[in-house]
């Protein structure tokens, strides 16, 4: 649905956007992750056909948004950090007016703007003036607005930003469900790892104009992690070994180490609050399990930690450029 192919954009001697290379399928859900500033959204009005690259070309829906903007906004909706509605006029009337400049006829308008205010919930609050709106009220009716075109690609741009966490599940959810239902392709830039990691099937991780890195959490996670990209959390009650005191931390380790010894693949061993973090270049967690059951030791907890978009976020970022 989307191609991007040495996409750059400069302003003067400052570069936005530094040849971005980049493909999103049709009926995924693609995170832009990266601090303000990062270049999120000048690659957004660039896909738009809002401003154009310095260099490079950008393809959406199959049309370039360079030479035939107005195709590409027929068919993409774009729902922007801070949305505006007339404030005197309710939602309803809002939405009449976006249908009636999408070309709808009278009759139709009236159809679409009801199937919206009803599929994003916002039926309840359609005579309602939008200036009295909350926030979390008026992204609804951004979304609805969004969706009066019956677009194929849907652009949302920090759109949980000042909604309550309420408003925030609940519009996740939404999202989630209109991709996987009418199969849309949803592009979703935040800086907010968590609302990130709930609904996005890829993301790419952005700084200073460039994208870093590019796929699904578990495979950036491989990546980023080579050497131990799997962490095994296990516990073990403390009365079951009459001779190890379990009140020093590295004859703890060295026991658990004895234990371990015939299991391939553990390459470092730490105790943090009594829990043991395991790291292992393979998923070694059944082998683990019986090792420790094997020796008479009683495993009252186990734990295979998943590294998040938090973990990645840290180490692209904060991590310097040594990513082994």
């Amino acid at each position: 649905m989307i191609e991007l192919n040495g996409l750059t954009k400069k302003y003067g001697s400052f570069t936005a956007v530094d040849q971005l290379n980049l493909t999103i399928r049709k009926g995924e859900i693609f995170g832009l992750l990266g601090p303000n500033g990062a270049g999120k959204s000048t690659t957004i009005l660039m896909m738009l056909g809002l401003t154009e690259p310095t260099a490079g070309s950008a393809r959406v829906c199959g049309i370039d948004p360079m030479t035939r903007p107005i195709e590409v906004k027929r068919k993409v909706g774009y729902l922007p950090e801070d949305v505006g509605f007339y404030s005197n006029h309710n939602g309803y009337e809002n939405l009449m007016f976006t249908a009636m400049l999408n070309g709808l006829p009278e009759r139709d308008a009236t159809d679409k703007v009801n199937q919206v205010l009803n599929l994003v919930g916002m039926t309840d609050a359609a005579d309602k003036k939008t200036g009295k709106y909350s926030r979390g009220m008026l992204q609804r009716l951004g979304l609805a607005d969004v969706l009066i075109k019956s677009p194929e690609v849907i652009i949302l741009d920090e759109p949980t930003l000042g909604i309550d966490p309420k408003g925030v599940k609940e519009f996740l959810e939404l999202i989630v469900t209109l991709s996987r239902a009418d199969g849309l392709t949803v592009i979703f830039s935040s800086h907010d790892l968590h609302h990130v990691q709930q609904v996005c099937d890829r993301v790419g991780l952005f700084v200073n104009g460039r994208l870093l890195a590019e796929g699904d959490i578990p495979s950036l996670s491989r990546k980023l992690f080579t050497k131990s990209p799997f962490v095994i959390e296990i516990s073990l009650a403390r009365n079951v070994t009459a001779n190890q005191d379990f009140s020093r931390e590295k004859n703890n380790i060295d026991h658990l180490r004895e234990i371990l010894n015939p299991v391939e693949g553990i390459t470092d061993i730490e105790l943090e609050n009594d829990i043991f973090q395991i790291a292992c270049s393979h998923d070694a967690t059944s082998e683990i399990a019986k090792a420790v059951v094997d020796a008479n030791e009683k495993l009252i907890y186990l734990n295979k930690k998943e590294y998040g978009l938090d973990d990645i976020y840290y180490r692209y970022f904060e991590g310097g450029n040594d990513h082994d």
